[in-house]
């Protein structure tokens, strides 16, 4: 009661403080993303120029990629390609606004016309664009089809986005027209041609060992080049795996759990029969599998190779296992054999109708007339086969082969669909006859049967072996275990005094998602980013299959490169600056033969050298010697030359020019042809490197 009372005393005093430690916190949210404006940081996925890339929209247009990339498409692929599309627009839709460039009516028109001059829906009789047609097709949607109505606006504003990009473009190439004067030079540049004797006194003449370059020399020449060694802020992590693997008890206890599916079971004093008699094996089948029944027929081949001689061998009605393929038990019922072709030739006359699969919008046909019509091309391929090919090519909706009489080739079955595969593998080679499925009807003529051979349907059940609530117990016990020493000691001898194998990943950026040994895991690299993560942290992250513990071992803001991370490229850079240094001052005499006999290397000589392919025999690509040496007449000499292999001195012995063309736009138009190609990209990367970008992606991904 007295410490009640005491608190009653100072309630004021105490909501005061309170309130101010709630307004602290509040307040260092606020200035770590963006001031009390607004969130930016959680509500736009980026501000580029001063243009904000609504977080919304962008993450809906990344679901819509991920859905057309698929099942193998990853978010940040999906979300890479989205950034790149969004940011294109805000930086060229900069450039238009500047510029005051607008797409005009009759450009887009124009545009769309080129665009949509295949689409049938939009010919005439005479198979050409109808601006009438597209018209009737905008007003007919528009009212019945709100859908499609939105799809032909957001179609015609890319047309209209395409129209303002080339018109952009076009611009800028037109002004990065090759001249007569640049044709000319590239003429010379690859048949002006120069004779020389040389003298060159290699860098590894001096032992590396012999050169020192300190870590503040590197620093400086890194950010005397910045733009050279700019990168990305970077984490280097290392990390050990603790796996749900199944012990041998688990395999032993699935390979029992599985046998059991044999024997019969008594429930509620009814008799559940094994495998082998179950009358219903199918369902039987897919009460008991991690796999469903698949109604196959299938040749020694196709099965495991494990078991295929075993299952092979069984009678009708037998079950071999249980055997183990993989990371599952399995147990193999024969449910019919049959001598089956390995190989079957058959061609076809498809006829859809609305509604199936794949089919077209210009499939309008009911499905009693698809019927119809099928039958009434029975009836004449009956009367004379003769005629199939001619049919396909006419009135078959299959596109893919129907100019090739409808052949299909051969194929195994079970390579088409089941009834269509039915029907050629119970027939023999003449039959014809039709046959429905998803895709229509099919009239079908089977043409070889090759290979007759047993083939066999399996009904098969699937268990897979899982570690078991012991073993997954254990588990976490060991990595929770090691993420506390690891903690308190060295990462890397702790791991190392358990036996563990320790996995290094360098260079992680921020938007990366994929772990190489670990897969698709965004949780380590945001943690790895963090502001409260520091190196040396360690964490454990649950993995589909167990967890890893992760350690922090390095981390680079943004900004110039590291001296360890530029060393590899500079120290030579550096190295050779000094050797050449060092070979000058050695240097005595200023003729070749003087310089050759001092440093006791030999004078050589090259011949033919051009502009355009600046290599001297035996000493490699030297641009500045070559270079130099068409700086000189014939007779004359250079100084000594610091070139990337070694420190130069040439004479020049002739200099052969090649004759005047009466016109050089030849080589002018060259050098547009090497040019236009690469325009685009290189316009959208150097406004990409002049932008503002405050990039935000890391905090929804």
């Amino acid at each position: 009661m007295a410490i009640l009372n005491n608190i009653r005393k100072r309630g004021v005093f105490l909501i005061i403080i309170i309130a101010l430690a709630l307004f602290s916190f509040i307040l260092a949210d606020v200035i770590r993303n963006g001031g009390f404006s607004s969130n930016k940081s959680q509500t736009t996925v980026a501000v580029v120029n001063g243009t904000d890339i609504d977080r919304e929209s962008f993450m809906q247009q990344v679901e819509n990629v991920q859905r057309q990339l698929g099942p193998n498409g990853t978010t940040s692929q999906a979300m890479n390609r989205v950034w790149e599309t969004e940011l294109r627009k805000v930086l060229l839709e900069e450039q238009y606004e500047k510029l005051g460039l607008s797409a005009e009516k009759a450009q887009i028109g124009s545009a769309m016309r080129q665009s949509l001059a295949g689409n049938p829906t939009f010919l005439n009789e005479a198979g050409q664009f109808d601006e009438g047609k597209m018209q009737e097709y905008i007003a007919s949607i528009k009212t019945s089809n709100p859908v499609a109505y939105q799809q032909w606006l957001d179609y015609e504003k890319s047309v209209e986005a395409s129209v303002l990009q080339d018109t952009y473009y076009n611009l800028i190439k037109g002004g990065l027209r090759s001249t007569l004067a640049e044709g000319e030079q590239e003429y010379r540049f690859e048949n002006d041609k120069v004779n020389i004797e040389y003298v060159q006194i290699p860098y590894t003449k001096i032992p590396d060992g012999d050169v020192t370059v300190t870590d503040e020399e590197i620093k400086a020449y890194v950010k005397e080049h910045s733009s050279k060694y700019e990168v990305e802020a970077k984490a280097d992590i290392q990390y050990v795996t603790f796996s749900e693997e199944p012990t041998l008890d688990d395999v032993n206890d699935a390979k029992a759990d599985i046998a059991t599916l044999l024997s019969p079971k008594y429930q509620y004093s009814d008799t559940i029969q094994g495998f082998a008699k179950a009358v219903d094996f199918e369902e039987f089948v897919n009460a008991n599998s991690d796999q469903p029944y698949v109604d196959k027929w299938q040749f020694k081949k196709e099965l495991p190779q494990e078991a295929a001689d075993s299952i092979m061998a069984l009678k009708v009605g037998q079950v071999y296992g249980p055997y183990k393929i993989g990371n599952n038990f399995n147990l193999s019922r024969i449910v019919e054999t049959k001598q089956l072709p390995d190989s079957i030739k058959s061609k076809h006359i498809l006829v859809r109708f609305a509604g199936t699969l794949r089919a077209a919008e210009d499939i309008t046909r009911s499905k009693e007339e698809a019927q119809k019509l099928a039958d009434s091309l029975l009836t004449v391929v009956k009367r004379d086969k003769s005629k199939f090919d001619v049919l396909a090519g006419q009135f078959s909706d299959d596109t893919s082969n129907k100019d090739k009489g409808g052949d299909l080739g051969y194929n195994a079955p079970g390579r088409m669909v089941a009834a269509f595969d039915n029907f050629t593998i119970d027939n023999k080679p003449g039959t014809v006859g039709v046959v429905e499925t998803d895709f229509g009807f099919h009239v079908i003529s089977v043409e070889d049967q090759k290979n007759l051979q047993k083939a066999v349907k399996v009904a098969t059940i699937t268990k897979e072996i899982e570690a078991s609530e012991k073993t997954m117990s254990d588990v976490f016990a060991q990595a929770s275990k090691f993420e506390l020493g690891s903690q308190k000691g060295d990462f890397s001898t702790f791991a190392k005094e358990q036996n563990i194998e320790v996995k290094p990943v360098n260079k992680i950026d921020r938007m990366d998602s994929n772990i190489p040994g670990v897969g698709n895991n965004r949780s380590i690299v945001n943690w790895a980013f963090e502001e409260d993560t520091n190196v040396g942290n360690v964490k454990r992250f649950s993995v589909p299959n167990g967890y890893v513990i992760v350690q922090v071992t390095r981390k680079s803001p943004k900004g110039l490169m590291s001296v360890a991370e530029a060393s590899t490229a500079v120290t030579p850079i550096l190295r050779n600056q000094k050797k050449a240094k060092k070979i000058r001052e050695s240097i005595t005499g200023t003729e070749l033969k003087e310089i050759a006999a001092s440093q006791n290397v030999t004078v050589q000589n090259a011949t033919a050298l051009t502009m355009a392919a600046p290599t001297i025999p035996g000493a490699g690509a030297e641009l500045a010697v070559v270079g130099a040496a068409f700086s000189k007449k014939a007779g004359e000499s250079t100084g000594l030359i610091d070139g990337k292999a070694g420190v130069f001195k040439v004479k020049v012995l002739a200099v052969n020019k090649a004759p005047n063309l009466e016109s050089y736009t030849t080589y002018a138009n060259q050098l547009n042809a090497k040019i236009t190609p690469t325009v685009n990209n290189a316009i959208f990367k150097a406004l990409k490197e002049g932008a503002d970008i405050e990039d935000n992606r890391a905090n929804f991904f």
